[in-house]
């Protein structure tokens, strides 16, 4: 029987397990486990999803897993290593003016991206430390450890005794590791939390960390990684290519040599899970923008995707600016969605859809604007994610990034990279698997034209909300 490898999204919404050959990365097999909603979420509700889809899939034929998960979640331990209390979770908003606190505490934005690539707002992990040392002392100090939420899940997989283990990808995440220096950076969690709790091993790109237990009995288990880099691992985008993901959140992210420092917050120089870096835009709102557009029209998706197509660029000056969530990029938690330009001549379902999906690809734009600003440029996008598979995505996206836009293939890509990590682990090199890519949409004169109008209306909008 060939000797298959399991990887694991723990995502906010669900498990999702692909067990993939790993000759050529083709998905035998797969399942998945609903999540319980919210910002705060019990760990061991992770790990139940998690043992029910591997139960599902089987694992008698499979060699080695690991698991990419949600990034920011603080999972505080106590001494038995178990949660002291729920896993605050990156959406969560509350440490929104711990963030603030804290960078006027560094010395302000510049130092925060000179120190570890990223500017805090409230989904990185410190400010979630901060928050908790402040409103519930007597939980901070239960705690023992911090982990993320894909740390937690592959110390279960190890069994309950395992030190805890963690990637370069993830760790570059919580505002306490550096990617310029690859350390962590104990005087910052000394800041957010006032005292330095055990932390992780940071394990080397393509290591296996140790054997599974339990349901994973025997199988090689790799250190594992952040939603984020397990998508761009699966992917292996080329230089030039940017990856847009539309899924609970919206994401552009883009391979790097070098790690960035942006002062103004807008690109997290986050580090990947091959040993470069990932600099990388996250919005609070993607997808989840076009199921309220179609709820709103009170129509079925692909009734919302043609009402979108038949409405021009621009949508004839109607403007939504979808902070349905707060935004966490820019940095307005609090934050509501916006409609602007209404007219008699112009309010019409069409119209209102059209300008549902250029809000939220504006959005996104703009973090390919920021990306730019850094030194990272690119010359076509690559869309993933459920909000992808929207006709009307694929169409309009030219017409608002003002470049070529490849859809790929729908897939289980942040399930993917881990698995592709998985077989790295077990046979020591990285494997050259290809993603298939199903649809290009190329950019027109007109579509560039178009999206310098459709940007600068948005912006004009959004900057004013």
């Amino acid at each position: 029987m060939p000797a298959h490898v399991a990887g694991v999204d723990s995502s906010t919404q669900a498990t999702k397990v692909v067990v993939v050959d790993p000759a050529d990365g083709r998905v035998v097999r797969e399942a998945r486990r609903s999540h319980p909603e919210g910002t705060e979420v019990d760990p061991r509700a992770w790990w139940t999803a998690l043992q029910e889809a591997l139960g599902e899939v089987g694992t008698d034929d499979v060699a080695a897993i690991a698991v990419a998960g949600q990034q920011h979640g603080m999972v505080l331990c106590g001494e038995d290593g178990e949660p002291v209390r729920d896993a605050l979770l990156w959406n969560d908003t509350r440490s929104a003016g711990a963030a603030a606190d804290l960078i006027t505490e560094l010395g302000g934005s510049q130092a925060w991206a000179d120190a570890v690539g990223t500017v805090p707002v409230a989904s990185i992990t410190a400010t979630k430390l901060r928050w908790v040392a402040e409103h519930e002392p007597d939980v901070a100090d239960r705690a023992r450890s911090v982990l993320l939420p894909h740390d937690w899940l592959t110390r279960k997989l190890r069994g309950d005794g395992a030190g805890p283990v963690t990637d370069r990808g993830d760790a570059s995440g919580t505002g306490y590791w550096s990617p310029h220096e690859e350390r962590y950076r104990p005087d910052l969690l000394e800041l957010a939390f006032g005292r330095t709790p055990d932390l992780p091993r940071v394990a080397g790109p393509g290591e296996a960390v140790g054997r599974g237990t339990g349901v994973a009995g025997g199988l090689v288990v790799a250190a594992g990684t952040g939603d984020n880099m397990g998508a761009a691992l699966a992917i292996g985008a080329a230089p030039g290519e940017l990856i847009v993901s539309l899924g609970t959140s919206g994401t552009v992210f883009a391979s790097a040599a070098k790690p960035t420092a942006d002062p103004t917050g807008l690109v997290a120089g986050f580090a990947d899970a091959r040993g470069r870096y990932l600099p990388l835009v996250c919005t609070l709102n993607a997808a989840r923008v076009l199921g309220v557009g179609a709820g709103l029209l009170g129509v079925e998706p692909d009734g919302f995707d043609e009402l979108a197509l038949a409405a021009g660029p621009g949508a004839g000056g109607l403007v939504l600016v979808p902070y349905l969530e707060g935004e966490r990029t820019p940095d307005r938690p609090d934050a509501t969605g916006h409609v602007a330009g209404l007219t008699g001549a112009n309010g019409t379902r069409e119209n209102l859809a059209r300008a549902t999906v250029e809000g939220m690809l504006c959005g996104l734009a703009a973090g390919v604007d920021a990306l730019a600003d850094v030194g990272v440029h690119g010359e076509r996008v690559l869309l993933i994610g459920g909000g992808s598979r929207s006709r009307a995505v694929a169409a309009i996206a030219p017409a608002v990034f003002g470049t070529d836009v490849e859809v790929l293939a729908p897939a289980e890509y942040v399930a993917l990279g881990a698995a592709r990590q998985a077989a790295w682990a077990l046979h020591g090199e990285e494997p050259d698997w290809r993603i298939r890519r199903d649809v290009v949409v190329e950019a027109r004169d007109d579509d560039r034209e178009a999206a310098r109008a459709v940007r600068a209306a948005y912006g004009a909008v959004a900057n004013a909300v």
